[in-house]
């Protein structure tokens, strides 16, 4: 038996007004975003495979260059696969469950543009799920959340009250047995339905989930002014050593070619 993780590459990226060519691949500290990610999956010893999903070939072509840079020994410690992504992110994890190659395991599905997630909530995911099955990273609300009354709009509502104290921020990785979680989007794929993360698929087969709560920032990178904020997480991060030593190494193997 043997665990993989789904790394989400598509997207449109439509919010980032064209200040990049590629969010997930924007180096951030000198690694591109997408590869803290896949790092922290490889320190973690968690997964035997890694199934990037990625919006078209060249993507997967430049993700395969970066791990070829960054990360040399890589293909002799995991299996490392990429497919084509869909339209919407359903069809494209639903995509990336297909092409794992051994289902009897768990999977972890995190999307690509989270590159502060970090090994020690990846194992602690893990554990989780080996105990009860599903498991999910997420952060406690902490502002007060209002909700508009059905059937009004914005103005001039009577706003009514939510007990934050069963909130939750829902983040990626997020953690399932393969076979059920496949089993649960080959089913909305049949329905028709449309869910916004993998939490809600396992919800629909009667999956219940534990939450893991994460004590770092996990933020997702949406607009241009993300990657300057993550920049500054990261400083803070557990992780900002292993990403460093993974840099150093890349350059240093970069300036022995050159010699």
């Amino acid at each position: 038996m043997r665990n993989a993780a789904i790394l989400l590459a598509g997207g449109s990226g439509s919010r980032m007004r064209g200040s990049v060519n590629d969010k997930v691949l924007e180096p951030l500290m000198g690694l591109p975003v997408i590869l803290h990610s896949f790092g922290a999956f490889l320190e973690s010893g968690e997964v035997g495979e890694v199934v990037f999903v990625c919006r078209d070939d060249v993507q997967a072509a430049n993700i395969k260059d970066g791990i070829k840079k960054f990360f040399d020994s890589a293909a002799d410690k995991i299996e490392i696969r990429y497919t084509r992504g869909g339209a919407e992110r359903q069809d494209s994890v639903l995509n990336g469950l297909r092409e794992i190659s051994d289902k009897s395991g768990l999977v972890f599905i995190h999307d690509g543009a989270r590159p502060l997630a970090g090994v020690e909530n990846v194992k602690k995911l893990g554990r989780a799920a080996e105990a009860d099955g599903a498991a999910v990273l997420a952060a406690k609300v902490t502002d007060t959340i209002k909700r508009i009354p059905d059937g009004a709009d914005a103005r001039k509502c009577k706003l009514e009250d939510m007990d934050r104290s069963r909130l939750w921020a829902m983040q990626t990785p997020q953690v399932f047995k393969t076979s059920e979680i496949l089993s649960a989007y080959e089913g909305i794929k049949k329905s028709g339905a449309r869910i916004t993360d993998d939490v809600a698929a396992a919800v629909s087969k009667g999956i219940g989930v534990t939450v893991v709560e994460n004590m770092y920032p996990n933020p997702k990178i949406t607009v241009p002014e993300d990657i300057a904020f993550i920049e500054f997480l990261n400083e803070k991060s557990p992780s900002k050593e292993a990403v460093a030593k993974c840099v150093l190494k890349a350059q240093k193997s970069a300036s022995k070619g050159k010699k």
